[in-house]
């Protein structure tokens, strides 16, 4: 009794911390230079665009977890001719692939209008956790390409190629995002058994030859896109309970009281799910030098940054990090959906490169292939706001105290110049005539001004920080809407 009076505590914190499975972790940085220099050019970026799409855009459902029994209570199952029954739903998921057919798909203009918002790479789901593939993989046919599926006969059909294809062509950066688990694939759910949650329905210890087919698989199908898809930037895998057990890949970061317990979200069991990920980083890295790997909420050297979902952390991480935030809807296409406004977006942009991380940005397209009306307003907006102040954005770095009150600071790593961003405030449009930067003082000979105005702004320095007074002439026309980037070239 007194030992697990003496473990609640430590139980409680980890389950108050499970939300935060992929920022609360250990980070160990890359040995590898060419990993670190392109790391450094991701951490430049700042702002890119994650897709999830698939057969489920149909129903217009989250993606995959509907299958899973383990999520039921998040994610119901009201599709379909018989949802009470899970075998009948499974069926009916699967043969979605049957009718799948998105003739508006055009990406060319996702990739223009990433492009004028100022997004820099792409991440897009090239499989699920449902196994269904959206390139052209010859070890499955549960792919956009079956002959099955109405789309196999577009010549836009290997939709991953497109995507990739057009969305390089401007200038972005190419990240697939793969699904480790395959709730399709026999050697992950063998069909003899029932699935009982997220894991392998079998013991791999006991099966292993079956397990050794799994891993093939997985290896092979990544290596299909590390091979055939063009340059490849990011390799980012989801469903970070497909690894080996904490303890084993860090037993010393787990007391031997607490083994097995704790893996990011708390789960029904916890399997040790070796895919022997350094064998498939090195291999990768093989067809695409410094390729970044982000293996979400697995502790270890193949976690090249770490990405907090639909969360912002309070301040700033001490390693590559990046939030992946829906925009709108869910991360897969719901019908009607509704999205961040303007506002909201740009202060959330502000707040995640304040604290030195980048904004992943989800949008969901639809079953007929296009993105809904507001995805590409909301992605305007932004894009004019970042046209006035890209250099208080881009390859900036986090300086301390990152933000007071609704002001955010960013730091250009190469000049040094610091950028005091004002988030309007709620109640209160527009600037004010002046207002206190806490905690950053002018240099004794800095120049101040506005980015998007000319001519140099009065400052002093009081106890608290630089006070900056911004003239008439420019409260009455400012350069921009909803915040404002005041450039300080030098700091005490």
């Amino acid at each position: 009794m007194k030992k697990l009076i003496l473990l609640i505590p430590i139980l409680f914190a980890m389950m108050a911390n499970a939300q935060y499975e992929h920022e609360i972790t250990p980070y160990t940085w890359p040995t590898d230079q060419k990993v670190l220099d392109k790391l450094d050019e991701w951490q430049d970026m700042k702002f890119g665009l994650l897709m999830h799409w698939g057969t489920y855009s149909q129903w217009g459902i989250v993606e995959s977890w509907s299958i899973c029994p383990e999520d039921y209570g998040w994610c119901r199952r009201e599709k379909g001719s018989n949802p009470g029954d899970y075998y009948t739903y499974k069926k009916e998921y699967e043969n979605l692939k049957l009718s799948f057919n998105p003739v508006n798909f055009n990406p060319d203009k996702w990739a223009k209008a990433a492009k004028n918002a100022g997004m820099k790479y792409v991440v897009f789901t090239t499989k699920h956790h449902d196994g269904f593939c959206m390139f052209d993989s010859k070890y499955t046919d549960y792919k956009i390409t079956s002959l099955e599926t109405p789309f196999s006969k577009n010549p836009k059909a290997n939709v991953t190629k497109e995507i990739f294809d057009s969305f390089r062509a401007e200038g972005l950066w190419a990240g697939a995002y793969f699904s480790k688990p395959d709730w399709h694939s026999e050697y992950y759910w063998d069909p003899k058994f029932p699935p009982f949650d997220r894991n392998v329905n079998y013991d791999p210890g006991l099966y292993p030859e079956k397990w050794e087919d799994f891993v093939q698989f997985t290896h092979n199908q990544i290596m299909e896109l590390m091979t055939d898809y063009g340059k490849i930037d990011i390799l980012w895998l989801d469903g970070g309970w497909v690894s080996k057990k904490p303890e084993e890949l860090m037993p010393e970061a787990y007391p031997s009281k607490l083994k097995g317990t704790h893996t990011g979200f708390i789960k029904n069991r916890i399997v040790s799910q070796d895919i022997r990920m350094d064998e498939l980083a090195a291999k990768a890295r093989e067809k695409q030098p410094g390729l970044i790997v982000v293996d979400r909420a697995v502790r270890g050297p193949n976690q090249n940054y770490l990405t907090p979902e639909n969360h912002v952390p309070e301040t700033q991480l001490p390693y590559p990090w990046e939030s992946c935030i829906i925009a709108g809807g869910g991360w897969s296409w719901v019908p009607n959906p509704h999205f961040m406004t303007p506002k909201q977006a740009i202060h959330m942009l502000v707040d995640i490169v304040a604290k030195g991380g980048n904004l992943l940005y989800n949008i969901g397209p639809g079953p007929d292939g296009e993105w809904p009306a507001g995805a590409y307003e909301l992605l305007d907006s932004m894009g004019q706001w970042i046209d006035v102040n890209s250099e208080a954005i881009y390859s900036t770095r986090a300086i301390e105290p990152f933000k007071t009150d609704n002001i955010c600071l960013t730091q250009q790593k190469d000049t040094k110049a610091v950028y005091a961003i004002y988030l309007e405030k709620e109640d209160v449009a527009g600037l004010p005539e002046s207002f206190v930067v806490k905690g950053i003082f002018a240099a004794k000979n800095a120049k101040l001004n506005m980015l998007g105005t000319k001519g140099n702004l009065k400052w002093k320095n009081t106890d608290e920080g630089v006070k900056i007074t911004i003239p008439k002439k420019i409260r009455e026309n400012l350069p921009c809407k909803l915040a404002w980037a005041v450039k300080i070239s030098a700091v005490k």
